[in-house]
């Protein structure tokens, strides 16, 4: 009778399970999404497109997608998604260069923010939410012992955040450029950097912005209108003023999913940046709260993987993932209530668009890859994977009956 040994490369308690709970968030969040565009959608479907699931197929065919950018990012190993963070942000910046490509270029109201290439349209600066996010981790873990106080490294990156932002801000999108800006920021404060190398581009950024406002008049509309609601409600106010009548009609338990959302259909832009009123319209009150409870399960949940992570490449990017989401979630539903000026920013899992949906889950598949990394360093962890694999050949170099399969050792007792 033969007794088999298996050794592995390391102990079994080092290999970690992703994070089960933060995967059933974020597939109610999916699901919750595509059932408030079935509910709320149907009525401007059928009117503009011919369809009345017009935007739910829409929405199932980027979640093909979406589901697939999901378990590529949770399963490539985090080594081979470091070693493209420079890539993946090349190409970020090259498809926001192709938006000023008359060919490429697909202009939505006097904005060029997307591209075109046959049927298929993209906006490039969804994807520089995560290209950023990834390569800013990927600089802050590989250059860190650079970035000293005292060192002028520091302004690389800022450079590289600057570029991006000023390009999707001559994209005639402010608010995602100042979003960015801010998302890559956090990455700084949250690596060490020093804030002395921050403070002047963040000195810069508040003339600079005020200054792109006052230079439009569309953006200083929407200043004046959240400032004095009345003096704009039927203009530039009526998308918010019209939204917040359909939430307050909601009640406590809604309205339901009957014939009685068709009041929903009046809200601009309901199937994307307003998406969030037609949801408290049918699920009221009560339906907000869930909506919340779970966008806060997200965060917490998102932010421990990352603070638990030993990877510090993995931790930095689930951290600028995590808050990506949940920033733009308190953003989108601040507009919506009146809270915030309008942005224009979408509701992540909610708003209708590939773009941001592909991206988002893209995001939460990384979140799920760093919930089971466990490695510091992959290039430790392979000098380390190979000292004990000597160690336990030399050790057993006296016994006959030894084979090896793929690093897995067997011996036969």
């Amino acid at each position: 009778m033969r007794n088999y040994v298996f050794f592995a490369e390391r102990p079994v308690s080092d290999y970690r399970k992703s994070d089960t709970l933060f995967i059933a968030i974020v597939v109610l969040l999916w699901g919750l999404g595509l059932f408030t565009l079935f509910v709320c959608t149907p009525f401007v479907g059928e009117r503009f497109f011919g369809s009345r699931y017009y935007f739910v197929v829409r929405h199932v065919s980027a979640s093909v997608l979406g589901g697939a950018s999901m378990i590529t990012f949770a399963v490539l190993p985090m080594k081979v998604i470091k070693r493209f963070s420079f890539m993946l942000a090349a190409c970020s910046f090259l498809l926001c260069v192709m938006t000023f490509i008359p060919a490429f270029r697909d202009e939505k109201n006097g904005a060029a923010r997307w591209i075109s290439i046959g049927s298929l349209s993209f906006q490039p600066s969804e994807l520089v939410k995560l290209s950023i996010v990834l390569y800013l981790s990927f600089l802050f873990d590989k250059h860190s012992s650079e970035y000293e106080e005292d060192s002028k490294e520091s302004l690389y990156p800022i450079a590289a955040l600057v570029l991006f932002s000023l390009i999707i801000a001559r994209q005639r999108d402010l608010s995602t450029s100042m979003f960015v800006l801010g998302l890559g920021f956090s990455i700084f404060l949250i690596s060490g950097t020093s804030v002395k190398w921050i403070l002047p581009i963040i000195t810069l950024a508040i003339p600079a912005g005020i200054l792109m406002i006052l230079t439009e008049q569309y953006r200083l509309n929407r200043i004046l209108a959240y400032i004095m609601p009345e003096q704009y409600k039927s203009t530039t106010y009526f998308q918010n003023l019209v939204a917040s009548r359909a939430i307050h009609s909601g009640g406590f338990f809604g309205v339901g999913t009957g014939v009685e959302l068709e009041r929903v259909s009046g809200i601009p832009e309901v199937q994307t940046d307003y998406i969030f009123a037609g949801w408290a319209t049918s699920m009221g009150a009560l339906g907000v709260t869930l909506f919340f409870i779970l966008i806060a399960a997200f965060a917490v949940r998102g932010f421990r993987i990352a603070f638990r992570c030993p990877n510090r490449f993995a931790a930095y990017g689930a951290f600028g993932c995590t808050l990506s989401i949940f920033v733009q979630t308190v953003l989108n539903c601040g507009v919506v209530c009146g809270s915030l000026p309008t942005t224009g920013i979408p509701l992540p899992f909610f708003s209708s668009g590939g773009s941001s949906l592909i991206v988002t889950m893209a995001m939460c598949g990384f979140i799920i890859n760093a919930s089971h990394c466990s490695q510091e360093s992959d290039d430790e962890f392979v000098d380390t994977g190979r000292k004990k694999d000597k160690k336990k050949k030399n050790s057993s170099e006296t016994d006959d009956e030894i084979e090896s399969f793929g690093g897995v050792v067997v011996e036969y007792e």
